[in-house]
């Protein structure tokens, strides 16, 4: 940790252990970690000068690291199921003060089970906080919803009395937690352990964005959202290599065998122009396939483009392919199609997949592309990329 000393700063707890959705901290949700989510929604608050991640775990540790977090190791007894939150907030505190010799005047504490969190709510939040406005406040969106509660007796109304049904524009709206964030004052914080206190404001956001990940059902849910919306977490395409499947990403992943047995595939100009605008552009290339076919060498030597084929473990060559050249991983674009794309779509920082892979290979991607393969997906990459740049 640095010396630095900003007016705000936030501090995202995030243990190892899950048992509800195992290693579930750094699943990714739009192709990239629930952690690492957090982590670019609060730099993407001006306000926020740090951001800590407090962990017991090395995995989730290192991808904070890789995402400009700055890391406190949580100690054992903070990382139980009985820990609170606010044990492993206030640890932290100690742990900031300990190195910047001050504490910031407000504290942002985001969840990872929120993957997606509205930088400019929080910003206005923290703004709230830091103004004196508010002593904390947290997300919360707008619900109309009738609550009821199930007694000995039968159930029974919360919000409302239950022997008459007034109309949604008579009924008075209360809001509901997202858990997305909290901010507080510090030193009121502190002081009272616990994150309400004093005066409490709430910041309203979309309803679309209040998602919570605590079962494997919901990480399901949270990742075709991102898939549907094409959310790369508030990021924009700007990568420094290229690597391509080749089969249903360059093709429509059909072939034709004559009698000779003969194999071709149709593909795209359209395809080809967009891979010549990035070779003048200077960005390094790769072709990736399971399957040798002198198609493939073909296509790669008409375009201009690295060809490596008959590859069983791609994502290994995948790795030595950029550690040759200097390339990060985190700074690679990897568009592919079936599931033994899926290796590689997990180490990339830019994960990509065609509009017809499967629910499968999809959870893994950061942009699903609206193109088919064979029928511009290629071409339309290429311009994200080249807009990116």
């Amino acid at each position: 940790m640095t010396g630095d000393h900003p007016l705000a700063v936030a501090v995202i707890p995030a243990r190892g252990g899950s048992k509800g959705v195992p290693g579930k901290n750094v699943a990714p949700v739009g192709g990239v970690p629930l952690v690492a989510r957090a982590i670019l929604a609060a730099r993407a608050a001006p306000s926020i000068g740090a951001v800590y991640v407090t962990t017991d775990d090395g995995e989730v540790a290192a991808v904070a690291r890789a995402h400009g977090a700055e890391v406190i190791d949580r100690p054992a007894t903070l990382a139980t199921d009985t820990a609170t939150s606010e044990d492993a907030l206030l640890h932290a505190l100690d742990q900031i003060e300990g190195v910047t010799g001050s504490l910031p005047t407000a504290l942002a504490f985001l969840q990872c089970t929120s993957p997606f969190i509205d930088s400019g709510a929080l910003e206005r939040a923290t703004r709230r906080v830091l103004e004196g406005d508010d002593d904390a406040v947290f997300s919360a969106f707008e619900t109309y919803a009738f609550l009821w509660r199930q007694g000995d007796q039968g159930a029974a109304g919360v919000n409302h009395d239950h022997s008459f049904r007034p109309r949604r524009q008579d009924r008075e709206p209360h809001f509901q937690e997202t858990g997305a964030f909290y901010v507080m004052r510090t030193a009121g914080f502190q002081e009272a352990g616990f994150r309400f206190f004093g005066r409490v404001g709430l910041e309203q956001v979309p309803e679309a964005t209040a998602v919570e990940i605590d079962t494997p059902e919901e990480l399901d849910v949270a990742r075709a959202i991102a898939a549907r919306t094409g959310d790369t977490a508030g990021a924009r395409l700007d990568v420094d290599a290229l690597v391509m499947d080749f089969d249903g990403v360059h093709t429509d992943d059909r072939v034709t065998v004559d009698q000779e047995g003969v194999e071709s595939v149709r593909v795209s100009r359209s395809d080809g122009m967009g891979i010549g605008m990035l070779r003048e552009a200077g960005l390094p290339m790769l072709i990736l396939s399971k399957e040798r076919n002198p198609v493939v060498a073909a296509r790669g030597a008409k375009l201009g483009v690295e060809v490596m084929q008959g590859i069983d473990v791609k994502a290994e060559a995948l790795r030595d392919w950029c550690e040759g050249r200097g390339i990060d991983l985190e700074r690679v674009a990897y568009v592919g199609n079936d599931v033994n794309d899926v290796e590689c779509l997990r180490l990339v920082g830019w994960p990509v997949v065609v509009p017809e892979a499967s629910a499968e290979v999809a959870a893994h991607a950061r942009i699903v592309l609206t193109r088919p393969g064979g029928a511009g997906a290629v071409r339309e990459l290429a311009e994200m990329i080249l807009k990116g740049r």
